[in-house]
């Protein structure tokens, strides 16, 4: 707990709380005696968690942030899953504003391809059910330099995106979009050449003992040194210009327009039933790992969870913004955590459903009831 115990001295003068008020919501969270948290804690060397919580305050017209770290290090390397999804979203949609001849509601579809889609529903599969395929579209659409540059300009940095997700080719180049422009009428983007991407230099950036391929069990440590790179520095402040653009200057935002930003937010929050998917098999939690990543019972229409979560390779990875519409509550958390035991990779031998869940749905509920008790 050292290095939770020296961030939270920084953030508690920042914060200026008062002495008999420990505002401190993550120190005590991870405190808790609840097995679901107590036993990631106990062998914390054994999970590779990192965790930012940020609370929220308002003044006048002002948003305030605070923010509390555990063990956050850009430099500490974790696979971040289909959480790079959510700058790929909202990059497209500001793609698609700034070209007069396209909307969210356009239909296209990938040279090649025979499935159809718009970019609305692209953006609502992502955040619904992290669909790879709508993911892999939309890097078509943009390119991975495009989305590694425009985040930069934004300030949003460390980021290194560079692959697709799923099952998919590793070719440089992008495919051309066939889009509909009216009912007789096609454009066809330009394929865009990506850069071969130069290999990660980070901490930890070749994990476990072991990874299968091609079914053939290789006895070396795995190598993340191509893969993508999102540290949860990163995640947080591209979370924080979503939610509150107001807060940043102008050259931080992203130029989508408000309705773009209305849909966005709505696609961020919506739980999979709600958009015609079967509740059975993604059921609420499914893509809201905090607070119901452990349990299959329907969230509150009053708890709003804007989100992206990533679950690759033994690591679970959510970013999210928490509002409770009833309770006039909020605020922000990411948080990752690796549970991978055997040290193998690609053998579906991870504890997701045991430790991985359970830590940050209890990480989530138990950060959420201090706020329903913070003056």
């Amino acid at each position: 707990m050292k290095h939770l115990i020296l961030i939270i001295c920084y953030s508690f003068v920042v914060s200026c709380a008062p002495q008999d008020q420990n505002l401190n919501f993550l120190e005590t969270a991870l405190s808790s005696k609840n097995p679901k948290i107590k036993r990631v804690m106990d062998s914390i060397d054994n999970y590779q968690v990192q965790i930012r919580y940020t609370q929220i305050d308002r003044r006048n017209d002002s948003v305030i942030f605070t923010d509390y770290d555990f063990q956050v290090n850009d430099s500490m390397y974790f696979y971040p899953a289909s959480t790079v999804k959510f700058p790929t979203a909202v990059l497209a949609l500001e793609r698609l504003n700034k070209t007069d001849t396209l909307t969210i509601d356009s239909k296209y579809y990938i040279e090649g391809d025979t499935i159809e889609s718009t970019f609305k529903q692209d953006v609502s599969e992502i955040f619904s059910v992290s669909d790879n395929l709508a993911n892999n579209r939309l890097v078509e659409l943009l390119g991975f330099e495009t989305i590694n540059d425009n985040l930069e300009k934004k300030g949003i940095t460390p980021v290194r995106i560079t692959h697709r997700l799923g099952y998919h080719s590793e070719e440089l180049k992008t495919k051309p979009l066939i889009i509909y422009l009216n009912d007789s009428t096609t454009g066809i983007t330009q394929p865009i050449l990506n850069k071969t991407p130069i290999k990660l230099k980070l901490l930890n950036i070749t994990k476990g003992s072991g990874y299968y391929e091609d079914d053939i069990l290789i006895h070396e440590s795995f190598d993340f040194s191509s893969k993508n790179y999102y540290p949860i520095s990163s995640q947080h402040n591209l979370l924080k210009r979503v939610i509150f653009p107001q807060n940043f200057e102008t050259k931080e935002r992203f130029d989508i327009s408000a309705e773009q930003h209305q849909y966005l937010l709505s696609a961020m929050h919506t739980v999979p039933r709600k958009v015609g998917y079967d509740s059975k098999t993604y059921y609420d939690g499914y893509c809201k790992f905090f607070m119901f990543g452990d349990t299959k019972e329907n969230i509150p229409d009053h708890l709003e969870i804007y989100n992206k979560v990533g679950f690759a390779y033994g690591t679970l990875t959510d970013c999210a913004y928490i509002k409770d519409t009833k309770e006039n509550i909020d605020f922000m958390l990411t948080a990752t955590i690796s549970v991978n035991k055997d040290g193998i990779f690609n053998d579906d031998a991870y504890e997701y459903d045991e430790i991985g869940l359970p830590f940050l749905a209890q990480l989530g509920r138990e950060i959420y009831q201090q706020e329903l008790k913070r003056k």
